[in-house]
């Protein structure tokens, strides 16, 4: 069976794909192309807000990080759903996240100066050990590899989620909100399963070339290498900054 997952949604069976190309198929290197390109927008949309906050417009910059969280939240969603809209959307997701990571890694910044270029390192460095990983084969997207990972994340999401709902109501989960040594551990293991999510991803981009995925389908992995991408970052960072604060 053909699946993968990213770090939020579960990837769509492949099987579900079916239909006469009426193009060239899906290829590894069109889109690594396009996940260069989206980080590229990314990078343009966070440039801008690193100019306002420079200028001084902290209030703007507080605007533009919320409509951004929406914006991006509504389109990851959308895309996760519906694939064939990646090519479109996929652009206005990274377009969000480049203003709303940006503004995140600058508030971080002003209370740990250098947090935002270690996170950066961070990313990279984890990106680069599961591709080699990858490519060695040392780790394989296996049926009971992609299970436990998924099983991992949806743990994290509902986990989020109460400590979410609970700061309406005075409730805290302590190892998420805290800065003590089960935090810093909760948080090094989330890193972990951000981390070993892309092998996933990796996965998926090589069958859909192998398996003859629509041309538009790179959109698609691109989009899902970017989101755990995104992931991953903001949880080095919450890392960083809980070893700052202990």
């Amino acid at each position: 069976m053909f699946k993968s997952t990213n770090p939020l949604l579960t990837r769509m069976d492949g099987n579900n794909f079916e239909g006469v190309l009426d193009s060239a198929p899906m290829t590894v290197n069109g889109t690594i192309t396009k996940a260069f390109a989206l980080i590229l927008i990314a990078a343009v949309s966070g440039a801008a807000v690193f100019y306002e906050a420079l200028m001084g417009y902290a209030d703007k910059v507080m605007l533009i990080m919320t409509i951004a969280l929406a914006a991006g939240l509504i389109t990851g969603l959308v895309t996760s759903f519906v694939p064939k809209l990646a090519k479109f959307l996929a652009p206005v997701y990274a377009f969000c996240e480049g203003a709303l990571l940006t503004g995140v890694s600058l508030m971080l910044e002003a209370k740990f100066p250098g947090i935002a270029v270690q996170a950066i390192g961070g990313t990279m460095l984890a990106f680069a050990v599961m591709l080699l990983l990858y490519r060695t084969g040392a780790i394989r997207a296996t049926e009971k590899f992609r299970a436990t990972i998924l099983s991992a994340i949806l743990t994290v999401m509902i986990l989020y989620i109460i400590s979410f709902i609970g700061s309406f109501f005075n409730f805290s989960i302590p190892f998420i909100t805290g800065n003590g040594p089960m935090s810093i551990v909760f948080s090094g293991i989330v890193v972990l399963i951000a981390s070993f999510s892309l092998i996933l991803d990796f996965d998926f981009i090589e069958k859909g070339q192998a398996n003859l995925l629509p041309k538009d389908f790179e959109w698609y992995g691109a989009f899902g290498l970017i989101v755990t991408l995104v992931w991953l970052y903001i949880e080095i960072l919450n890392l960083l900054a809980k070893l700052r604060n202990d």
